[in-house]
């Protein structure tokens, strides 16, 4: 009945002409139709059984990939930790043996061979430079760094060359490395 009401009072029935307007009627606006309306009437519609399946379908997608997401992040907290305080601040523990830092992030050496380059979804690599910023000029298997005898060896396998203190290793090449040694892959 309440329907019909408000129909006829916005002249919206078929049979009903549309009047001008007196200056002196008082015109309702959405506040007065508003405060008209009552909560029981706005909470008595039932909630759609197909759009709450579909609700709780997507919330669950959602938890499942927050839960990937934060089992990943685990994983790279183990790998990957972030910049740090300082050029010579050491957090080695007995199973590491060296800690290559970049501008974004730092990559703990826990075995003594370690691939460097871009991991793709095809290639996967040990270090990858893609983190730390643009990478599409470095090689896919850049280089390796092998701990043998207390020395760190470098092998370049790409195409551009690797710097190690500013003297360049170029391919095929391979150099012993130092300590707090800058080490950087050549973007010309």
């Amino acid at each position: 009945m309440i329907q019909w009401e408000r129909l006829r009072q916005y002249s919206l029935l078929a049979d009903q002409t549309v009047q001008p307007l007196n200056l002196g009627d008082s015109v309702l606006n959405f506040s007065d139709v508003e405060e008209q309306l009552t909560d029981e009437e706005l909470l008595s519609e039932q909630p759609d059984p197909v759009l709450q399946n579909e609700l709780r379908k997507i919330d669950r997608r959602h938890k499942i990939e927050i839960r990937k997401l934060e089992d990943e992040i685990r994983q790279w907290h183990t790998m990957v930790g972030g910049p740090d305080n300082g050029p010579f601040s050491f957090d080695l523990d007995n199973e590491t043996y060296a800690a290559l830092r970049g501008r974004l992030v730092r990559y703990l050496m826990r075995s003594k061979e370690i691939t460097l380059g871009r991991t793709t979804p095809t290639h996967q690599v040990d270090v990858d430079f893609s983190l730390e910023g643009p990478a599409w000029k470095i090689s896919l298997k850049q280089g390796i760094i092998k701990y043998h005898g207390g020395e760190f060896f470098l092998w370049n396998f790409g195409k551009r060359p690797i710097y190690i203190d500013g003297h360049p290793v170029i391919q095929g090449m391979s150099s012993f490395t130092l300590q707090n040694i800058p080490l950087s892959v050549s973007l010309c």
